[in-house]
């Protein structure tokens, strides 16, 4: 049996909705990051060990995912307008890991891990190709209860981080994958990136 977890943090790392949606469904426990055009360091930086999991709707493209993975936008949008005043957040994450990667071939070797096309991994990997691709694993915990968070302006734009209001604390949550699952899953990724 999965112990069940409490949140311990406010801080979220914002990412697309279906990307959210894949970690939640246990299809995936990496991210990709090279931090948003509105980061404060111009660059991604790990500020939490443990996060929520939020949900952006703006920016999604399709053609990014996988053939079998694209209409699954669609389904994040279908309870979702821009005149949306709250966000549902479901989802919380510790990270096991931040490996940082620079090598095509390597996030090549990953692509039966993600939901993403190899396109999509080389262009985070080539965008300020000095610094390295943040390839972050991370274990997910589903809320027992989703929380509706009220949508304020500095949770909007490119960013990766946003602190949420102090109510999201000491909320029960459960692992979406096994101690099993979760452990192959990544010894089978740690084997790919070197």
């Amino acid at each position: 049996m999965n112990p069940s977890v409490q949140t311990t943090t406010t801080m979220a790392l914002k990412d697309w909705a279906v990307t959210v949606e894949a970690l939640g469904a246990g299809k995936q426990i990496i991210l990709m990051r090279k931090g948003g055009i509105r980061e404060e360091t111009r660059h991604f930086e790990v500020q939490s060990d443990q996060f929520f999991l939020y949900p952006a709707y703006e920016h999604q493209k399709e053609e990014l995912l996988k053939p079998d993975h694209r209409g699954e936008i669609a389904k994040t949008l279908e309870d979702w307008s821009p005149e949306q005043t709250t966000v549902p957040i479901k989802y919380y994450a510790r990270l096991y890991e931040d490996v940082e990667v620079m090598d095509e071939e390597a996030l090549h070797r990953l692509y039966p891990h993600h939901i993403w096309t190899n396109h999509f991994a080389t262009e985070r990997l080539k965008w300020k190709k000095k610094l390295p691709l943040h390839l972050l694993i991370v274990r997910v915990y589903k809320l027992n209860q989703p929380v509706e968070v009220k949508i304020r302006d500095e949770y909007t734009g490119c960013k990766s981080w946003l602190r949420l209001p102090e109510d999201v604390t000491r909320l029960p949550a459960q692992p979406v994958l096994s101690e099993a699952e979760f452990t192959a899953e990544v010894q089978k990724i740690k084997a790919l990136v070197g």
